[in-house]
């Protein structure tokens, strides 16, 4: 390169060193300012929903996933949790016969991946209190309303699978996936709580009582079983047994004593048809 050339170039940047430095501090500041704006890093258990200020709106048929994305600093990228997420909430229904009852739920919801951008576009990222609490709320005041509030607090395991199913049916169609909801706790209010133990204790105490009669029940009927058994024992024996039986197993039983090395006594009972007793000696 000749001299003059240089020379040229070097007198330029010195005319407009000034606005190199401002182009440049500008350039760094815009950066800067829009950093968050510009490089979006979506984590583990998130997706993104990107919003195009000068090209068409929400992006609906599209969802960046985890990792590192660079967007126009006009556009706004909207990150989403789509792991399972639990929330605990509270509320009061009433009964069929207008009893208040306080409820305490706990819900495990997540939102559907594949329509995230409709979700984003017609509901927004508060779609847990624009959604799911207001329809499992009314699906839940729906069910329960029918019942009284001892069925509630007595049966509630299979209220609450009641409660589930149609909740599961009916916000499943928003966008939205309700994996389990959960009565945890339901109380009522103190003497109606107090009436309905005390009624249970008392149905306990008779169910146990009627046990006990049902059982001694069986167990006379076990006795005079027994006892049918032992006189038709006694029964077919005293049948079977007569004079002559009895007269052969004596000589049997002599026959037997007399081949014994011990010495022994053998009297003969009296009468016609007396048997023999037989006395050891040796004791």
């Amino acid at each position: 390169m000749s001299k003059k050339r240089t020379f040229s170039i070097q007198k330029h940047f010195r005319q407009h060193f000034t606005g190199y430095v401002t182009s440049t501090l500008l350039l760094l500041f815009v950066v800067v300012y829009f950093w968050q704006g510009i490089f979006i890093t979506i984590n583990a258990g998130e997706a993104g929903v990107l919003y195009r200020r000068f090209g068409g709106g929400t992006v609906v048929d599209r969802v960046y996933p985890e990792g590192f994305h660079i967007i126009s600093p006009f556009d706004i990228m909207t990150v989403y949790k789509v792991r399972l997420q639990t929330v605990a909430h509270r509320m009061e229904v009433l009964s069929s016969k207008g009893l208040k009852i306080a409820l305490s739920l706990s819900i495990r919801y997540r939102p559907e991946r594949q329509v995230l951008g409709v979700l984003h576009q017609e509901v927004g990222p508060d779609y847990l209190n624009r959604i799911i609490l207001p329809e499992v709320e009314a699906k839940i005041r729906a069910i329960l309303g029918q019942y009284e509030a001892e069925e509630i607090y007595t049966s509630k395991r299979g209220v609450v699978q009641e409660v589930v199913n149609e909740s599961l049916a009916q916000v499943s169609q928003r966008f939205v996936v309700v994996d389990n909801v959960m009565i945890t706790n339901i109380e009522l209010p103190e003497k109606i709580r107090e009436a309905i133990e005390s009624k249970l204790e008392e149905q306990q105490l008779a169910a146990a009582y009627e046990f006990r009669l049902i059982r001694e029940e069986k167990e006379a009927e076990r006795k005079r079983i027994e006892a049918g058994g032992i006189k038709t024992y006694n029964s077919i024996v005293d049948l079977s047994l007569n004079d002559k039986l009895l007269q052969w197993k004596g000589v049997e039983a002599t026959l037997a004593l007399s081949k014994s090395p011990n010495s022994k006594v053998i009297i003969i009972g009296s009468g016609k048809d007396g048997l023999p007793v037989i006395l050891d000696t040796n004791k």
